[in-house]
């Protein structure tokens, strides 16, 4: 019984030390339903790879860069951008 524990752990470390993903990997991954990430390749927000036309890859650089690229700023970076940018187009206007 220790043997059946300790496979789905193995299995998981192949998958992270993999570069490309199948579906059902990429799912796993992202901790989504396989559905969904078929939606979101059919809808190209995630780059995926066809060779041979038949079965779906997908880079797991690319999943990683897709889950950064939906980062919400706290409120108070969002301050300081607006400060920032108030205060060079401040210096601007008073030098035309």
């Amino acid at each position: 019984m220790e043997h059946n524990e300790i496979k789905p752990m193995t299995n998981r470390q192949d998958n992270l030390s993999k570069e490309f993903l199948t579906i059902v990997e990429a799912a796993k991954y992202l901790s989504i339903s396989e559905s969904a990430l078929y939606k979101k390749t059919s809808n190209k927000e995630i780059p995926y790879y066809v060779p041979g036309g038949k079965k779906i890859y997908i880079l797991k650089g690319d999943l990683d860069n897709w889950v950064l690229s939906g980062k919400v700023n706290p409120v108070s970076e969002i301050n300081l951008e607006t400060e920032r940018y108030l205060s060079r187009n401040s210096k601007i206007q008073m030098s035309c």
